[in-house]
């Protein structure tokens, strides 16, 4: 398998994950802007989730970017990836229909670090695959280090759903937050060769 064919297989699956999210929300039956008040949190949830799986398609970008040749233990890795991010709609979906109830955020949060942890062993087996330049394996180590701050977030956002769902919600986006800009230095790393 070619980089560009396993490029081409994950942007084709994220971008039908999106669309599953959007045609999930449900359009109200009349055309008054108060009968939009009620999708609310589906419109927050659908929010959360499209600014999470476009911080993944970014960043999944950047470090294709490195593969030089795709084993088949980077095609197994991609597709954990994946069937994770195919998830998303689904606890989307629950979380906005029952308005960030507290079972709803925190099954949430344990989807959004196995992703996270899926991303980073998709990385790891990367890595592992290729040789890196020094420049390279410094942007790979920053990396790391967002890996780690996610886990540890999303890992507490968990227990604090049950606490409250806004405490929660405030973690989530921090983890987007820091990694809403995909790191340049691969691509700076790239260049320089």
């Amino acid at each position: 398998m070619t980089k560009n064919r396993l490029e081409a297989f994950s942007d084709g699956v994220i971008a039908i994950i999106i669309t599953i999210m959007v045609l999930e929300m449900k359009i109200p039956k009349s055309g008054r802007f108060e009968d939009l008040i009620p999708l609310i949190p589906t419109f927050i949830s659908y929010f959360m989730s499209f600014l999470f799986i476009g911080i993944y398609w970014g960043n999944h970008h950047h470090l294709l970017n490195i593969v030089k040749h795709v084993s088949s233990g980077i095609m197994l890795a991609n597709l954990n990836l994946l069937f994770w991010l195919s998830l998303v709609p689904f606890a989307t979906g629950w979380m906005g229909e029952n308005k960030f109830e507290a079972p709803t955020v925190a099954t949430y949060a344990v989807l959004l670090n196995i992703c996270g942890l899926s991303y980073t062993v998709l990385q790891h087996i990367i890595i592992n695959c290729h040789t890196l330049t020094e420049q390279m394996q410094k942007a790979i180590e920053k990396q790391k280090r967002k890996g780690i701050i996610s886990v540890l977030g999303y890992s507490l956002a968990i227990p604090f759903a049950f606490v409250h769902a806004a405490i929660s919600g405030a973690l989530i986006l921090l983890i987007a937050i820091i990694w809403l800009v995909p790191d340049k230095n691969i691509e700076k790393a790239l260049n320089e060769k």
